[in-house]
């Protein structure tokens, strides 16, 4: 392994490490706003949207509805509580059912 492997490995370490340590280093002690707090709590939500959104369009090349479907089916037992792994199975079932009749 050459030298430059471990400058890699040290200049990404050092990119993950200085945005989190700024705000704990400059921020610290200090109450944000509830309008700057608001828009971090809703980061993650926004961020598996846009990551999760669009392989739900090519979730199959052939077949659009497979993956419309089981947004609409995970959708529907996440809203009724049920739960992280509720909400995987079900959908998983969903989808296996449409599969079979679909074929």
């Amino acid at each position: 392994m050459g030298s430059w492997y471990w400058w890699m490995i040290l200049g990404m370490a050092a990119v993950t490490y200085i945005p989190r340590a700024i705000p704990l280093t400059f921020l610290e002690g200090r109450e944000l706003p509830p309008s700057v707090s608001g828009v971090l709590r809703n980061i993650p939500y926004a961020v598996l949207g846009a990551l999760i959104f669009p392989a739900i369009l090519y979730a199959q090349e052939a077949d659009l509805m497979f993956g419309v479907i089981g947004m609409a089916a995970a959708v529907a037992i996440a809203w009724f509580g049920g739960g992280v792994m509720g909400t995987v199975l079900g959908t998983i079932a969903i989808l296996a059912v449409y599969s079979l009749i679909i074929g």
